[in-house]
């Protein structure tokens, strides 16, 4: 009777068969290259203290608060006429008029110096000496002020002066501190006092922090959008990120606030700044490194319109010229010959090959008659000057209502290239939205839908947001003639630092995690094909029948079958794949899937791995495919042609 009844259960687990119909007699759409990619912003402490590898806050003492990230003790005062003009301010060490007294300071670093035993550390100042040479003691030290690595060092200029020393940390410490003492009564300058782990990205002095640059490579994305996000926009026009302030040399970078500082009362950071280390020109080489098209966004003029209410706080249309010049600029620095005066400035800064820059976006998200009346002189200016250049409008924050559609009319009527959508919104919101795209206008603007992320009640990265944007990404691939390219968003986020959550990689100082949402953008990412292959169910697309939503690509250069699956539903079910026009014969694939019992499931700091996908090599027989899809899993299969 036992065995009865769990044949009878296996029977009802089992009860429906998808019959699945994939056409391979003709290609459907082609599919970008673009079409998965990463959205980069300053927001969580993304940059400084995150992707930017430089482990000192406040490094050339230019903060409104001058010495906030500073400890000092003895005989120290900021002076305000160093070498560099943007970055005037620098701090003298003099002696502390007794031997046994100290004169000296130390950096608290981002939530502490991290920092690893044995790897070597990468110690910088500029300096110079009042008289006869002047010296310096550098120490990193633990939270009790342990001193585990020193290194001394000699000022012997009266001129301003880089000076280096590497130093390999003796032990692995999260929350070191920098300490730097006086050890002559010789008086020293110091500005730009930076600290770098030499086993950097790529290995560069001004590089990244490698585990997280890593990560970003891994997913192989075809898009990179930066550098925000409201950090474009700013509160007020001072504020907005300016591109130009971000190149150069690094020293003279001039920094800006974040309005990520403030944003949120209850995760205020006071000292979130953005020193630019990490500007323009690093955006656009990792962009190179990884392998994506660097997808610049710039100011229209008008200032974030959730936190400034005053109209008067916006740019007037009379006014834009210089903001359309710097658009201008900013693809001549990108593009232009080395001859031109920003090619030779990227060319100066070690990349006199054109970065290859073919699209740009003019504002982030606007809404109401202010933006297109504001991006109309951008498109005609870019466009008289640079007439293949795609330009990615917006049709503002939310995913629909009046604002939305008032948006996608004008963009159409201004014959802009690509509408950005964002869209944060809840497990169900994007099960019910995968069809989202299927009667869009074929002929209007292309669409990229630049941030967007499943927002669950305790909006976590849990196994369920990951799940339902899985599915919901099927729509994107099913109408790769509308959906051009789409950047999940946010990136990165420090776990002691957030302001946003959820986010697509978490960090402390010392240790990274990919999250579960991860996975699902790399699963994307890593089988993107080059053709949309017609993927229906009694000739209806899979977008939620019984649960199942699916879709289907070919990629004709490595000649595979990519077919993408996910069951949300709570039971197992089996789905019959039938290749219509593939002749029947042995072919070898495999299988990827990423499952878990638990939807609230997360992977952590702690547990890095509590859901990552498993994958198994499979052979599929004739034209016709069968497989068990577990309950609440995505799947992914490739099939050699």
């Amino acid at each position: 009777m036992l065995a009865f009844s769990m044949l009878l259960g296996t029977q009802l687990l089992f009860a429906q068969t998808h019959n699945i119909q994939v056409d391979l007699k003709k290609l459907g759409s082609p599919i970008q290259k673009t079409m998965y990619g990463i959205f980069f912003e300053d927001i969580n402490y993304g940059a400084d203290g995150g992707l930017y590898a430089e482990l000192i806050k406040n490094r050339s003492f230019d903060f409104p608060q001058n010495l906030l990230g500073w400890t000092t003790f003895g005989n120290v005062e900021v002076l305000k006429d160093g070498p560099f003009a943007n970055n005037p301010n620098y701090v003298r060490l003099s002696y502390a008029g007794h031997d046994e007294k100290q004169t000296g300071l130390d950096n608290e670093g981002f939530f502490g110096v991290g920092v690893k035993q044995d790897a070597e550390y990468r110690f910088s100042v500029w300096a110079r000496s009042a008289e006869s040479a002047g010296s310096i003691r550098i120490e990193l030290i633990d939270p009790e002020s342990n001193v585990f690595t020193t290194q001394k060092l000699t000022v012997d200029s009266k001129e301003w002066k880089k000076y280096e020393v590497v130093m390999k940390s003796r032990r692995t410490e999260a929350k070191a501190r920098l300490r730097i003492f006086l050890t002559s009564k010789t008086a020293v300058d110091m500005d730009h006092v930076s600290l770098f782990p030499v086993d950097s990205w790529k290995g560069r002095e001004n590089g990244l922090r490698k585990d997280l640059a890593q990560a970003l490579y891994d997913l192989h994305p075809g898009v990179f959008r930066f550098p925000g996000g409201c950090i474009v926009e700013g509160t007020e026009t001072g504020d907005r990120y300016q591109w130009k302030n971000s190149v150069g040399q690094v020293e003279n970078r001039k920094s800006n606030m974040n309005r990520w500082e403030y944003t949120f009362p209850n995760r205020y950071f006071p000292d979130y700044r953005q020193s630019y280390g990490m500007g323009f020109f690093e955006l656009f080489q990792l962009s190179e490194d990884i392998g994506a098209e660097p997808l610049p966004v710039i100011s229209c003029g008008l200032v974030c319109q959730f936190q400034n209410k005053d109209p008067k706080a916006h740019v007037p249309v009379s006014e834009l010229q210089p903001y359309i010049q710097d658009a201008l600029d900013l693809i001549e620095f990108a593009n232009g010959d080395v001859t031109t005066k920003w090619g030779k400035l990227r060319a100066d800064m070690g990349h006199p090959a054109s970065f290859h820059l073919k699209m740009m976006a003019v504002g982030n998200e606007q809404w109401g008659t202010l933006y297109p009346e504001r991006v109309e002189p951008f498109i005609k200016a870019i466009r008289a000057k640079y007439p293949d250049f795609k330009i990615v409008g917006t049709a503002g924050p939310s995913p629909d209502g009046k604002d939305f559609d008032f948006g996608w009319s004008e963009m159409k009527r201004l014959k802009a290239d690509l509408v950005d959508e964002h869209y944060y919104k809840d497990p169900q919101w994007f099960l019910a939205n995968a069809g989202r795209y299927d009667k869009y206008d074929r002929k209007g603007p292309k669409v990229f839908a630049g941030e967007y992320a499943c927002h669950p009640k305790n909006r976590k990265n849990n196994f369920e947001s990951a799940l339902c944007e899985a599915a919901f990404m099927t729509g994107f691939e099913r109408n790769a003639d509308v959906v051009y390219q789409c950047t999940y968003a946010p990136l990165f986020a420090h776990v002691q630092g957030w302001q946003w959550k959820p986010d697509l990689i978490w960090f402390d100082n010392l240790r990274s995690v990919r999250s579960v949402n991860y996975y699902v953008q790399q699963l994307y990412g890593q089988n993107v094909g080059t053709n949309v292959l017609t993927t229906v169910e009694n000739k209806l697309p899979l977008e939620g029948l019984d649960g199942i939503y699916a879709s289907s690509a070919l990629d004709k250069y490595k000649n595979v079958i990519i077919l993408k699956i996910a069951n949300t539903s709570d039971v197992a079910k089996k789905a019959s794949y039938t290749f219509n026009g593939l002749k029947a014969a042995a072919r070898k694939g495999t299988q990827t899937v990423l499952k878990s019992d638990v939807l609230d499931q997360e992977n952590t700091l702690d547990n890095p791995t509590a859901v990552v996908p498993t994958v198994k090599d499979i052979t599929v027989s004739g034209n016709t495919f069968e497989v068990e899809l577990a309950p609440k899993s995505f799947s992914v299969y490739t099939i050699q042609l």
